[in-house]
């Protein structure tokens, strides 16, 4: 069960899931040791900070009008899109966790509450959030395309595009992928004792292999996508983080991936394991992670 949360607390689970998500070498995204042409570690750190105020109103602001504020704040510190992904998929998480109401309900079911409430306004707001990121291979919708007004409310809109997008998809399934793949891959990679990190690689491997990415489908086309898709199932198989193999699979992975335009980055598995480390910060997992592993005498 998880009972409202305070706002300091949630935004610290939001900044410490998103500086989490950064620092673990994942295959094919930004690490401490490998930038883009277009971004670095450090924007992603600056990325992480950005989005508290946004993130510790979300409880009394509608949830398109926290998207939008964690954007623009963020913007202020980078100069490419970091984490639009992210702050989709970290604000009515954080809504949910903050709203009153709802006793000790779990965080899906008040998540679900949130996502049933959007509004056409939110829309616009997201829509405006969009447009100011300005991610990379976005292209173009038959309905409700982002480059013009939404009529529809926001859970409406996320579920036309819910076939082509990943981050989309969980609005319309109330976040499926995040609470049920991902969320046990973390639990049961933290329950072997594995470092935050291992357990963040692990869970952005399972994410990857359970579905292709939209990120890379949008710009390199569904086998492209259904390739990475079978190399992580293969890393996973070779035991990934767990054994000498399984890492360096992972290391050919990620040289695999890593080209001078970044087109075969897996953003979306990235941006839903955020959203994973997140729900397991509310939770409660860095505290459990803990106790007893810090004797200080």
């Amino acid at each position: 069960m998880t009972a409202a949360r305070r706002p300091e607390e949630v935004t610290a689970a939001a900044q410490l899931a998103c500086l989490l998500e950064a620092s673990a070498s994942k295959p094919g995204n930004v690490t401490p040791a490998a930038d883009f042409h277009d971004a670095r570690y450090e924007d992603y750190v600056a990325s992480a900070i950005a989005i508290g105020p946004a993130i510790a109103a979300a409880g009394t602001r509608p949830v398109g009008e926290t998207i939008r504020a964690a954007v623009a704040a963020t913007s202020r510190w980078v100069p490419s899109n970091t984490n639009l992904g992210i702050v989709l998929l970290l604000a009515p998480l954080a809504r949910a966790a903050l709203r009153p109401g709802g006793g000790a309900d779990p965080l899906r079911t008040r998540l679900s509450v949130v996502l049933a409430q959007t509004t056409v306004v939110d829309a616009r707001e997201v829509y405006a959030a969009i447009r100011l990121a300005a991610p990379g291979g976005l292209g173009r919708a038959a309905a409700q395309d982002v480059a013009a007004e939404p009529t529809v409310t926001l859970r409406d809109a996320m579920a036309l595009a819910a076939e082509r997008d990943a981050i989309a998809r969980e609005y319309a399934t109330d976040f499926a992928t995040t609470f049920e793949i991902g969320h046990p891959a973390l639990r049961g990679a933290l329950a072997a004792s594995l470092s935050w990190c291992d357990a963040t690689v692990e869970t952005y491997l399972t994410l990857l292999a359970a579905a292709p990415d939209t990120h890379i489908e949008r710009k390199l086309g569904a086998q492209a996508a259904a390739d990475v898709q079978g190399r992580a199932r293969t890393v996973l198989e070779r035991g990934g983080v767990r054994t000498p193999a399984g890492r360096d699979a992972i290391a050919a992975l990620d040289g695999d991936l890593r080209d001078p335009r970044n087109t075969r980055n897996p953003g979306a598995t990235a941006d839903l394991t955020a959203a994973v480390l997140f729900v397991a910060l509310l939770e409660g997992a860095w505290r459990e992670r803990g106790e007893g592993t810090h004797d200080r005498s």
